[in-house]
């Protein structure tokens, strides 16, 4: 929902060393910085509820913040241009505001969003989104929270450009129409697998090695000739009788 405008109120604090940044996240407050158009960078802290609530509305991260100084009448129109997470609990650890003229265009990213089932899926292809993000240029007041793209026509092997996105009024995409790429629906990769034959081929092959000989052939290797002499001898001892 672009033009959406929001009021967020925030103090000004002296010191913007680490130590002090720590101090704010343990109160509960989030360190900030104001950029003003040629002024001096005001650093400021917000309530991290406070905070949460401006860039939860309808607008998201688009909304236009009527930043209010501590103290101050005068109202800032910024947009929040930069932040940073905790990289353990995910949570906004710093934010960069700048302060903007709402009758000159800016630049600014807005989400790509897919809407709808291809009829490729339905065939069993496989739909890749490849660009989320887009760049744009536009007033302040009619940044689009986020671009939907309908999808449902793409067929197997088609792909979705930037070129094939409808133009918004007051919008400008920054990126190339053609070289961007938004969505492909590909065929899934087949994986060949050997055919049972051949497995029974190379399992038979094993065992051949394995196998041991024919019956005849080991039976004649491994029996031992008789001994004539050794047998003759201790048959004609026992035989004779002494006279």
């Amino acid at each position: 929902m672009a033009g959406e405008r929001v009021k967020l109120e925030v103090a000004e604090r002296e010191s913007r060393g680490s130590a002090d940044t720590r101090r704010l996240r343990k109160q509960g407050l989030i360190p900030g910085v104001l950029y003003g158009r040629g002024k001096e960078p005001h650093a400021f802290c917000v309530p991290e509820r406070e905070l949460r609530r401006v860039l939860t509305g309808p607008s998201g991260l688009h909304a236009i913040l009527d930043v209010v100084l501590e103290g101050q009448t005068t109202t800032h129109a910024s947009i929040l241009k930069d932040y940073q997470q905790d990289v353990i609990t995910g949570r906004i650890a710093h934010i960069d505001l700048h302060e903007v003229r709402l009758d000159q265009p800016i630049h600014a990213q807005v989400v790509i969003e897919l809407v709808g089932e291809s009829a490729g899926t339905k065939e069993g292809g496989v739909l890749s989104q490849v660009s989320r993000e887009i760049n744009v240029e536009a007033l302040p007041m009619e940044i689009p929270e986020r671009i939907e793209v309908d999808i449902s026509e793409m067929q197997l092997g088609d792909t979705l450009r930037l070129a094939d996105v409808a133009k918004q009024e007051g919008v400008i995409f920054l990126d190339d129409p053609e070289e961007t790429v938004l969505a492909t629906v590909t065929v899934p990769t087949e994986i060949d697998e050997p055919e049972p034959e051949e497995e029974e081929l190379e399992e038979g092959a094993e065992l051949a090695e394995g196998e041991e000989p024919p019956e005849g052939a080991a039976e004649g290797e491994g029996e031992a000739e008789p001994d004539a002499d050794a047998g003759s001898g201790e048959s004609g001892e026992s035989g004779t009788t002494e006279g």
